[in-house]
């Protein structure tokens, strides 16, 4: 199932939502290309996604879930990825 929390996170001069699968990254790419998210908008274990393209993400079938509950879910599916996880080894 593809989750998306309300574009909250401001960056950029403008507010982002998170975009994340709770089955496969496989779905959360072919669900972010559909969604025209270019692929340097995945950040180890979601998409950041504009406001602008918060609406398409529902029209197109996400799951509108609040941030927390969205980062449990990836957590209890394992496909949370932590910041200190990505890091190259020195």
């Amino acid at each position: 199932m593809i989750l998306v929390d309300q574009p909250l996170w401001p960056a950029h001069g403008r507010l982002w939502s998170h975009l994340v699968s709770d089955l496969s990254y496989e779905e959360l790419h072919i669900f972010a290309e559909m969604l025209g998210a270019p692929r340097r908008a995945f950040d180890r274990d979601h998409y950041d996604i504009p406001e602008a393209r918060f609406h398409s993400a529902l029209w197109l079938g996400a799951t509108l879930l609040p941030s927390r509950d969205l980062a449990a879910r990836l957590r209890a599916t394992g496909l949370r990825r932590p910041k200190h996880l990505s890091r190259p080894r020195p």
